[in-house]
């Protein structure tokens, strides 16, 4: 039997699918103040970098948990993040093997 939704959930869901965006020239930005020059010497940008090779694939792998412990343990020996580690050993293992 399927649980029943509040009001105020249905309603929500319904202002969220009519919701219409905002055009730039219709939001009031008067209350923001300036960016200093200093601010915006400092600035740097953010997010994941621009490189000169195609994005990794993203997937999912099931990992039994010590093996996995052993190599988050492993990386940050390393310094260096996990994923980037198993991505490097897979690397090798694929090069030895060819």
């Amino acid at each position: 039997m399927a649980k029943k939704q509040s009001g105020l959930l249905v309603q929500g869901r319904r202002v969220v699918k009519n919701a219409r965006p905002t055009p730039d020239s219709q939001i009031d930005f008067s209350d923001i103040p300036q960016s200093t020059d200093e601010e915006l010497r400092r600035a740097r940008r953010v997010g994941r970098p621009k490189t000169g090779r195609p994005p990794r694939q993203l997937i999912a792998i099931r990992i039994d948990p010590i093996l996995l412990k052993q190599l988050r343990t492993l990386a940050a020996k390393q310094d260096k993040p996990y994923q980037t580690l198993i991505h490097e050993l897979l690397e090798r293992a694929v090069k030895k093997a060819a």
